[in-house]
C-alpha cells in the first residue's frame, strides 16, 4: 500500500513544479516521442510554470518560460516559441538583479533558436552571438560547461 503524505499548499505547488519539470526533461530526452508524448510534454511545461508561479520566484518563472519556449522550439511551433522566448527575455531583463549569469545566456539562446525556427536569420544570429558571449562569461565552471554543451547541440534550424 502506498504511504500517504500531507503537504501544505505551498509544498504541493513546489512538488508539482519540480515533478512536472522533470517529466518535461524525460520526454525531451525520449528518442521516439509520440504525438501523445509531445502533447503531454507541452502541458507539463505549462503546468510546471504555473506551479512555479504559485510557489517560486521570478527566477523560477523566467526558467519556466524558457522551458516552454524550448519545448515549442523543439516541436517546431514558431509563434508559441517566439512568444515564450520573449517572455523569458522580458523577465530576465526586468529582474536582472535576481538572475544568475546562465539565466541571461539561456534567455538569449531561447530567442536565437525561436527566431531561427521562424526564419528570422538576422535576429537569430544577433541573439546567437549574444548567447555565446553570455555563455562564455558564466563564472561557475560547471554551469558554463553545461550551457556551452546545450548551446552547441540541438537544432539550430539552419542558422549554423
Amino acid at each position: 500500500m502506498e504511504e500517504s503524505k500531507t503537504f501544505t499548499l505551498a509544498e504541493a505547488h513546489l512538488y508539482f513544479a519540480k515533478t512536472l519539470n522533470g517529466k518535461v526533461w524525460e520526454l525531451l530526452e525520449k528518442e521516439n516521442r509520440t504525438i501523445a508524448d509531445d502533447e503531454l510534454m507541452t502541458h507539463a511545461a505549462h503546468a510546471s510554470c504555473l506551479h512555479w508561479l504559485e510557489a517560486g520566484t521570478v527566477v523560477n518563472h523566467q526558467r519556466g518560460e524558457w522551458l516552454i519556449a524550448h519545448v515549442y522550439t523543439v516541436l517546431g511551433k514558431t509563434d508559441a516559441a517566439l512568444e515564450h522566448a520573449r517572455r523569458c527575455f522580458a523577465l530576465t531583463e526586468g529582474h536582472a538583479d535576481q538572475m544568475q549569469d546562465f539565466d541571461r545566456a539561456y534567455a538569449f539562446e531561447s530567442l536565437a533558436r525561436a527566431n531561427a525556427l521562424a526564419g528570422n536569420h538576422d535576429e537569430a544570429l544577433t541573439f546567437f552571438n549574444l548567447a555565446e558571449e553570455a555563455g562564455q562569461a558564466i563564472q561557475e565552471d560547471g554551469e558554463k560547461k553545461y550551457f556551452l554543451l546545450d548551446f552547441s547541440g540541438g537544432n539550430w534550424h539552419g542558422l549554423i
